[in-house]
């Protein structure tokens, strides 16, 4: 566990050791300073020096999580063991000693701090962000796995759907230039040119796996998922094959149900 230097004033990062293909260096949890106690988004995985660090900087009176995979939540039981705060989460699963959260709702953090939760599903059906206000005025925005320090996501389908993906994203971009902070892979800067960047990539992707399947078909071969991330994934290390094909299914779906294969 590292502690990172914040972007954004009042708001600490604890970086957990469990680096690998999907986290990259390591989950990233935030610690905001409120006058009521500590908010803590995405605990991590179930780690007791990661979890114990956390709650040292409290004392803690809110856990957030951002989605329902285990490298942010699986650490929500013994947070909420030593900390004694509730959750919440988009989940009911995930939401304890309170009630899952809303999109649109504003949670109130006193001395003009708040957090508006933004809905962005895609990644995965629960997916959330949370843009913090100070006086107001939006300042940064937590994107879970939404948006990455560096990369692309997964779109873990069926799940989470492409079409739900690029919505969230326009959602994003809307924010304006707003400070990104991830989950994983660091401070990549502006939400909004992120989020484009995403789109762009996306719609590229999903392009390339039109035109792999179309090729597959006049050669009278099924369009499988495995097939076409032959095609689209060629080089992709082994170790991400499988969110590969995630995401291969995503955009053939989508494309099925438009009609364009």
């Amino acid at each position: 566990m590292s502690e990172l230097d914040s972007p954004v004033a009042g708001v600490r990062v604890l970086r957990q050791d469990n680096p690998g293909p999907m986290t990259l260096q390591g989950t990233q949890s935030y610690v905001i300073a409120a006058p009521g106690g500590a908010v803590v988004i995405d605990p991590g995985d179930d780690d007791a020096a990661h979890q114990e660090a956390l709650s040292a900087l409290g004392p803690v009176a809110l856990i957030l999580v951002t989605h329902r995979h285990h490298d942010h939540v699986g650490g929500l039981p013994r947070l909420r063991e030593l900390t004694g705060a509730p959750s919440r989460g988009a989940a009911a699963e995930f939401s304890v000693g309170a009630a899952p959260l809303a999109d649109g709702e504003l949670i109130e953090l006193g001395q003009g701090l708040a957090l508006r939760v933004l809905a962005t599903p895609g990644h995965t059906g629960d997916s959330i962000s949370l843009v913090l206000l100070r006086d107001g005025a939006d300042v940064a925005v937590f994107t879970g796995d939404t948006i990455l320090g560096y990369g692309t996501t997964i779109i873990d389908h069926p799940d989470g759907t492409l079409e739900d993906y690029l919505a969230s994203l326009e959602a994003l971009r809307a924010l304006g230039p707003v400070e990104t902070l991830p989950a994983h892979g660091g401070f990549p800067g502006p939400v909004d040119a992120l989020a484009q960047k995403y789109l762009d990539h996306r719609l590229m992707r999903l392009e390339q796996v039109r035109a792999a399947a179309a090729g597959l078909l006049e050669r009278g071969l099924e369009p499988t998922v495995p097939a076409v991330a032959d095609v689209v994934y060629a080089e992709v290390d082994p170790s991400v094959r499988r969110a590969a094909e995630h995401t291969v299914s995503a955009q053939l779906a989508l494309l099925a149900r438009r009609g364009d294969i």
